[in-house]
């Protein structure tokens, strides 16, 4: 039986995304994700299942590392059907860098899942059926101007079977 908060149960890291993209991005994952499955805001995920019992130590890891790092700019270039749904690719070498770091520092506790290539993206719709998802996609590709945006952090979420809770946020580097 899931109890929530049980230190046992993963913690997910994610970008935190500057106040006018995630406004964008969770307007149209609260209009396009299936209400009864949207339990969490739009993201950005880094690792899906990081240790919760070692939450200190992941806690500690990340904050040593991202004060070290400036805050990345982020393109966002794209659309991608994701078979029943639909994201937003995103491209960053400073982000697909600083997720190497993190990724060589938890190696040992990483998820198959999370050992692949990262590819990021922010999923807006997903548990829909196909046809539905390529409408969107088609819709969403009429309007779409790729953009920037400069991401602020990282945020630590405990996974709740569903829901997410947030644990911890880490601010990027003050760099001139």
């Amino acid at each position: 039986m899931h109890r929530p908060g049980d230190p046992s149960d993963p913690l997910i890291l994610t970008l935190e995304l500057d106040a006018e993209t995630f406004a964008r991005f969770d307007g149209l994952r609260r209009r396009h994700f299936p209400e009864r499955l949207n339990h969490i805001p739009a993201h950005v995920t880094l690792f899906h299942h990081l240790p919760g019992p070692e939450e200190r130590g992941v806690t500690e890891t990340v904050a040593a590392l991202v004060r070290t790092v400036a805050p990345p700019e982020v393109a966002v270039t794209g659309l991608r059907f994701l078979g029943r749904g639909v994201a937003f690719n995103l491209e960053s070498e400073a982000l697909s860098g600083l997720r190497a770091r993190l990724a060589r520092a938890f190696e040992g506790h990483l998820t198959a899942q999370d050992r692949q290539g990262f590819r990021p993206h922010v999923t807006v719709q997903n548990k829909v059926e196909p046809e539905v998802a390529r409408a969107l996609q088609a819709g969403l590709e009429q309007d779409f101007r790729p953009f920037r945006f400069t991401a602020p952090g990282l945020i630590l979420w405990r996974y709740l079977g569903g829901p997410w809770e947030e644990r911890a946020r880490f601010a990027f580097g003050a760099f001139s």
